[in-house]
């Protein structure tokens, strides 16, 4: 099938789709055009360099004649309105359908100075743009809707334009990160840092070329000696470099990445050649002329003059099923299938293998998702088909992930048809409705789909609210009003969370009006406290009568407050000081039987203290006369870590049997030791030695500590189920800790990986723990 191909290598799998054969005429395709395409199946915009040139979107939908000034870069909101950038720092803004809706500027100085260049970009606050000026300073708006324009610090000894430049999004900022000959440096709003990427090449004396992720969090270079190096955006990780035997420095660059894949790679563009390089040293390479990459959360969409394609890593459960020879279970359920089509004795047999291993299960999950990935209806229809057929001799299946994916890609073959021409995917199908604020048609949408409320109404309805309490025309009481009215009591939608993008915006007294309608007080107190609301969150925390909430607050209080203030604070809250006293009690009661035991363990070490320390002594002189080595002196925990350092593991051994060291001391030590000297090899054989006493997440925060992420992922699996959300967060794998948050079903640790989790780059991550967070509270 020419529409679609897939290349297989031992790490690189990637795939090119054929989405649309395009219907615009172009004599000279989009060479020399200004394109900009809004992501998840999005619209297209180009224009030519000649001012009068018309600007059309993708269909097309609207076409005027361009009568103002030069532009100098185009792009999308987040809410599909389209941004033309002139020449003198003026900013455009159209609808989708061509109707102007405003301009603003991005400075006075610019009107002389002039824009060099331009980039519109979507940071967590909104989407933003980035200038740089003719006297090469930068200046950035991280929001257009709250117009506030930031110029960056000077570059030390920048006499011309940088040779390229990208704007970083890191911990709620945004940040340029810009390469200047041989240096690189990032700008925030408070200094021009010099930053060096780890293991590039030596051969590199300059990089020419960059680009970001689509979720921020991984950054790419093009240097002049034809590497390509691909690292973590905060560039302290490196992932990997590939030499791609090309000086010449690329038109484009943009990463192709799902948001679970395995296999991250960048695509580099030049004028009749694109090339797909990933962590391995395989390259793909294909011939195109005159063509624009659109980046996207799960691949990169590649538009010419005369088609539109797909290029994206290759999804496991395709993987799995296409690949040849496959013995997964859904490649022998999909042959099953097709031998009983053709009445085949066959078909009984691959059955029977499948369900030896009891598998099938299994298989009809694998064709149902791989169905979802798939864009041809035909090749859907295969593979649903297949897992039909699986499904009748499964006794305990549960239908509901088989329709719910046959109602999805009925939605998705319908908005991917020419006449709607909106190329979405499954991973961004559940982004589009309320991305673009379609709200009645995410409503139809979901009524349709039988969505469970949370997942679907809820989701829909908590959007609709935080676009709303950014309004800065209406007043506090009638949005608050109005919001109470929509939402009510529906399932799934926490009004704290709507009152935190309230204060967010600067809106503290409308926060505090929403926070009225949330039930519960576990979910108020914490955002009055961060709104310095104090008072009524100690009021709200004792009417709940949860003495663990009061009591969170009562020290916050005592943190914040002078003695005086909190003292006479708790003397207007009888309840509050009456709870503050018993604590204290309990406090010294506490304290005076940790003296007791104090005592009575020093008065019993005293006595043993003469005896141990002669064995210690001749113990230490029997180490220096063998090895040679100064231990005599030292305390016992002092000796027997100097000699786990020096690698004497046999005498420690021989120390901590004889004077009975306790085993969480000694793992303890002989773990540190062991990191210390990076000697990783015999950790391992140490962790495999028995069971740890001290369990396993040390082992995890100790590789950690001397950063080898790699060495401390191999004891993730080893750590308790109690443990394993901070295993995985020590780590950085947010999907990991997710998902040990929802199945031990823990609020506390489901807040504690929201809480490492980026609004913007962790979108789905943060879509899945909401959603087992409103499924737990509606239970």
């Amino acid at each position: 099938d020419d529409s679609e191909w897939r290349l297989w290598f031992p790490v690189l799998l990637d795939r090119k789709v054929e989405l649309y054969e395009m219907g615009w005429s172009l004599k000279d395709g989009l060479r020399d055009c200004h394109v900009a395409a809004a992501p998840y199946g999005g619209p297209i915009d180009f224009r030519k360099p000649c001012i009068r040139c018309p600007l059309t979107t993708f269909s097309p939908i609207w076409g005027p004649q361009w009568k103002s000034g030069v532009v100098k870069q185009l792009g999308w909101t987040v809410g599909d309105d389209l941004l033309c950038v002139q020449e003198d720092g003026t900013v455009l803004v159209y609808d989708l359908f061509g109707s102007f809706k405003r301009h603003f500027s991005m400075g006075n100085e610019l009107v002389q100075s002039h824009v060099l260049e331009a980039k519109v970009f979507h940071s967590p606050y909104g989407t933003g743009i980035a200038l740089l000026s003719g006297t090469f300073r930068f200046i950035l708006a991280t929001n257009i809707e709250d117009l506030k324009l930031r110029r960056l610090p000077e570059v030390p000894g920048l006499q011309g334009a940088p040779s390229c430049w990208a704007v970083l999004s890191q911990d709620r900022q945004s940040k340029v990160l810009l390469a200047a000959g041989p240096d690189l440096y990032m700008l925030d709003t408070t200094a021009c840092t010099p930053v060096i990427p780890p293991g590039l090449t030596p051969q590199a004396s300059s990089i020419v070329h960059m680009a970001v992720s689509f979720s921020y969090k991984y950054l790419a270079f093009f240097t002049d000696s034809g590497h390509v190096w691909m690292g973590s955006a905060n560039l302290k990780d490196k992932l990997g470099e590939v030499e791609t035997k090309m000086k010449t420095p690329p038109k484009q660059m943009a990463w192709c990445r799902r948001p679970k894949g395995q296999q991250p790679s960048v695509v580099v563009m030049w004028e009749k050649n694109l090339l797909v390089a990933g962590q391995c040293q395989e390259t793909i390479q294909y011939p195109f002329v005159d063509s624009v990459l659109v980046p996207e959360m799960d691949g990169v969409r590649i538009i010419s003059g005369s088609h539109h394609e797909l290029l994206q890593e290759v999804p496991a459960a395709c993987e799995e099923i296409f690949k040849i020879a496959s013995m997964a279970p859904g490649a022998l359920l999909l042959e099953a299938n097709r031998e009983y089509e053709k009445e085949s004795q066959k078909a009984d047999e691959y059955l029977r293998e499948i369900k030896e291993q009891d598998l099938l299960g299994e298989a009809v999950k694998q064709c149902v998702e791989a169905a979802g990935y798939e864009h041809e209806p035909e090749t859907q229809k295969m593979l649903l088909r297949a897992a039909s057929f699986g499904k009748c001799f499964l006794s305990n299946f549960r239908p509901e992930l088989f329709v719910h994916m046959c109602r999805d890609l009925r939605v998705l073959n319908a908005v991917r048809d020419y006449t709607v021409g909106i190329p979405l995917t499954l991973p961004q199908y559940p982004f589009m409705l309320v991305h673009r604020k379609l709200y009645p048609l995410a409503f139809e949408i979901c009524r349709y789909l039988k969505t469970p409320e949370y997942q679907g109404v809820s989701r829909v309805l908590k959007h609709w609210a935080c676009c709303k309490v950014q309004q800065k025309e209406e007043a506090d009481e009638v949005i608050a009003r109005a919001i109470s009215v929509k939402l009510g009591e529906t399932a799934g939608i926490s009004y704290s969370d709507i009152a935190a993008k309230a204060y967010e915006c600067g809106r503290t007294e409308l926060a505090i009006k929403l926070l009225e309608f949330e039930p519960r007080s576990g979910e108020q107190v914490p955002l009055l406290l961060k709104m310095k609301r104090s008072q009524l969150a100690l009021s709200k925390a004792i009417e709940s009568g949860d003495t663990d909430l009061v009591y969170t607050v009562v020290t916050y209080l005592k943190n914040e407050m002078n003695r005086g203030d909190f003292f006479m604070t708790l003397r207007n809250q009888p309840v509050a000081l009456s709870l503050y006293r018993q604590k204290l009690e309990t406090r010294v009661s506490l304290l005076q039987s940790a003296v007791d035991e104090y005592n009575k363990a020093k008065n019993e070490f005293a006595a043993k203290a003469t005896e141990e320390e002669i064995r210690l002594l001749r113990f230490q002189r029997r180490v220096e006369e063998e090895k040679g080595e100064r231990v005599l002196g030292c305390s016992l925990h002092d000796t027997l870590h100097c000699l786990l350092t020096l690698g004497l593991h046999k005498q420690a051994e021989q120390l901590y049997k004889d004077f009975r060291v306790p085993d969480k001391r000694y793992w303890w030590l002989k773990l540190t030791a062991l990191a210390e000297k990076e000697d990783w090899e015999e950790l391992e054989k140490f962790a495999k030695s028995k069971k740890s006493p001290i369990g396993y997440l040390p082992f995890v925060e100790v590789c950690v500590k001397h950063l080898n992420k790699y060495e401390a992922k191999k004891y993730v699996s080893k750590v308790t189920p109690e443990q394993k959300v901070k295993a995985h967060l020590a780590v950085g794998d947010l999907e990991g800790a997710a998902e040990a948050a929802i199945e031990r079903r823990s609020e506390g640790e489901v807040s504690l990986v929201l809480s490492r989790c980026s609004a913007t780059t962790d979108r789905t991550i943060v879509d899945r723990l909401n959603r087992a967070r409103a499924a737990a509270a509606k239970k």
